[in-house]
């Protein structure tokens, strides 16, 4: 099968994908970046769709697991923010004794360190970071899983050599180590 012909078979289905999204976001217009997502994570792929299987429940399969992603980085993301009203004395303590200036050297070190990177280590660690999968990232870079975990470990040890100076001070870091 052409790809031509694969993405008319795929808008052919976006019907039914649509009230499929709706049954998980409950809004419209998510529904709608969902069904785009799905859409062009098919097209990006298409090679692996096997010939004369269900196309329709391979797309379904590929929207249920972009949404569960989609839920994991957000859940993710909130998680890393106070979201309460209700500040402790130690977050208050810990945000006023760091001001500005300070923060601008630690992500001019940061970046410095990122810089330091080689690409193949660079784009995987970075990719990570947003909230990947390590199969989303093998699928991404056209690599095995085995090199994705490895490029990710060694860029952490880069990483951290670099900005040892900070890994008492900043707890954010951690994340690195």
């Amino acid at each position: 099968m052409t790809k031509p012909e694969f993405n008319h078979l795929v808008n052919h289905h976006s019907l039914s994908l649509k009230s499929y999204a709706l049954n998980f976001t409950k809004d419209s217009e998510d529904a709608n970046d969902l069904v785009q997502d799905t859409m062009l994570k098919a097209i990006t792929y298409y090679n692996k769709f096997k010939e004369g299987t269900n196309l329709k429940g391979w797309l379904f399969t590929i929207m249920k697991n972009t949404f569960i992603n989609n839920y994991r980085r957000l859940v993710k993301k909130n998680a890393l923010i106070t979201q309460s009203e209700d500040i402790s004395s130690a977050n208050l303590s810990f945000s006023s004794s760091k001001n500005q200036a300070e923060s601008k050297f630690i992500l001019g070190d940061i970046d410095k360190a990122l810089a330091q990177l080689p690409h193949d280590y660079y784009v995987p660690f970075i990719r990570y970071f947003e909230g990947y999968k390590y199969h989303e990232i093998a699928d991404m870079l056209e690599i095995p899983i085995g090199t994705v975990k490895t490029r990710i470990h060694v860029a952490r040890g880069i990483l951290k050599k670099y900005l040892k100076t900070y890994s008492k001070e900043v707890p954010a870091l951690a994340l690195v180590n």
